[in-house]
């Protein structure tokens, strides 16, 4: 059996970085799909000292003219897609009063997080179905605790990431009859690059208990979890949300 190829998007850094990782110590060959410059510094040489093959596309999912090309681009690589992290996505771009929101902001998230994820994973998808292979396929997209739990100061994220919820229940019920496992990670408060500017008031919130298990989570929590989920050992749970949060959405008096 060969190895099995995952396809991670926005996985040059942070949470996506950690995901391909893991994957890659699961066995998998990783197709990073990333915008950063200079992305593949070092990054080839990460996943290749964790015995993976490697390769870079480079490109923008909000694009839905290049999602063939990203596509072929996995199959020329490895010959085969098995799995696909939909992790590529866009904070607010301003946040503030919400009767305020920006159409062009508007539309530039939802272009990126929920359009192009959407539209990624239907090409994918039509690519597992036609060649089922032997190895478990999985469609597993990297959320928030904010598909949720409102930030009116950035409804546009939310919306965009409860868009992405109810594209994670719709594709499941679509692909379990094909043995797809579609799947919903819900971060909470990560550390990454993107969190870097806010960390002394996570910090100071945690320290009050907003997060019950005490502390930051950091990207390989979620990477561990995209790992186990693309084993196929949880299958038969397709369409399931798993929230890496340390129950900070847990709902308490």
């Amino acid at each position: 059996m060969s190895r099995p190829g995952a396809i991670v998007t926005g996985g040059a850094r942070g949470i996506g970085l950690a995901c391909a990782e893991a994957l890659a110590d699961a066995g998998f060959d990783i197709l990073v799909v990333d915008l950063a410059d200079n992305a593949t510094d070092g990054l080839a040489a990460d996943i290749a000292a964790r015995g993976a093959a490697f390769a870079y596309y480079g490109g923008d999912i909000a694009d839905l003219d290049s999602h063939a090309a990203l596509v072929d681009a996995a199959l020329n690589a490895f010959g085969r897609i098995d799995c696909l992290v939909n992790n590529a996505g866009i904070g607010a771009v301003e946040r503030g009063d919400l009767l305020e929101l920006k159409p062009e902001n508007f539309d530039r998230i939802l272009s990126i997080n929920l359009r192009g994820t959407v539209f990624l994973s239907q090409a994918v998808a039509k690519v597992m179905l036609a060649a089922p292979g032997d190895h478990p396929k999985s469609i597993i997209t990297i959320t928030s605790v904010s598909a949720e739990m409102a930030s009116p100061e950035r409804g546009d994220y939310c919306i965009s990431k409860a868009g992405l919820s109810m594209w994670v229940k719709t594709l499941a019920l679509r692909l379990a009859a094909e043995n797809v496992g579609v799947f919903e990670v819900r971060p909470g408060i990560i550390r990454t690059d993107m969190t870097a500017g806010v960390t002394a008031k996570y910090d100071a919130l945690i320290d009050r208990g907003l997060v019950p298990a005490k502390r930051w989570g950091e990207a390989a929590d979620v990477g561990a979890a995209v790992a186990a989920l693309a084993g196929g050992k949880l299958g038969f749970s397709t369409g399931s949300i798993v929230n890496v949060d340390g129950a900070l959405s847990v709902p308490r008096l």
